[in-house]
């Protein structure tokens, strides 16, 4: 039965595009372009949503899907749309194209430079990004647009002279893709002695 009730859902998601299938949250996700839109645990079937997707699913009586994971659980941002599968509502594929081309675009989002912390760059953490953004370096644009001695400057001047020089060279080795430790000698005096 189980089996059956896949294979009629497959067929539905077939006019959305080439569907990938990998396990998730306990039960079997469905990809269209490495995006997941779609969840099939046992005979329940969950719509992704997001923005006003969110509200329309609400309003048609979506429950949430809440993933229960040993001790703890997560609502995630999937609802229940059983009903309207199993009743042919006619706002269903609508929706689900909503709820596809959002993933597809939160999925690249995701994967542009717009999305970068400070700290997803070479040789920077967490503590390196607070210091940053104390200091008036907010974004990775920012970070790009300014030279490594003058944010080194500015952390300076925002958290006292005694900061460890390493931060400049690791400045400077974040900007250009490459861990501190690789930056030669002759860099690293030229970089010093504009300070």
């Amino acid at each position: 039965m189980a089996k059956q009730f896949k294979a009629q859902l497959m067929h539905f998601l077939d006019s959305y595009g080439e569907m990938e299938q990998r396990s998730m949250f306990g039960g079997i996700g469905f990809f269209c372009q490495e995006a997941m839109f779609v969840l099939l645990t046992g005979k329940h079937v969950y719509l992704r949503g997001g923005g006003v997707l969110t509200d329309k699913l609400i309003a048609k009586g979506c429950d949430k899907f809440v993933h229960v994971k040993k001790s703890t659980s997560a609502a995630v941002n999937y609802y229940d749309v059983t009903a309207l599968y199993l009743g042919h509502d006619p706002d269903l594929p609508t929706m689900v194209e909503q709820s596809l081309q959002r993933a597809i675009k939160d999925k690249a989002w995701k994967a542009s430079a717009s999305s970068l912390r400070l700290r997803d760059l070479p040789n920077l953490r967490l503590t390196i990004e607070r210091m940053l953004k104390k200091s008036g370096v907010r974004d990775v644009s920012t970070f790009y647009s300014m030279a490594p001695q003058e944010m080194f400057r500015r952390v300076q001047m925002t958290h006292g002279k005694d900061i460890d020089i390493n931060l400049l060279w690791k400045l400077a080795g974040a900007q250009q893709g490459r861990h501190w430790e690789l930056i030669e000698k002759d860099e690293r005096e030229r970089l010093l002695a504009e300070v």
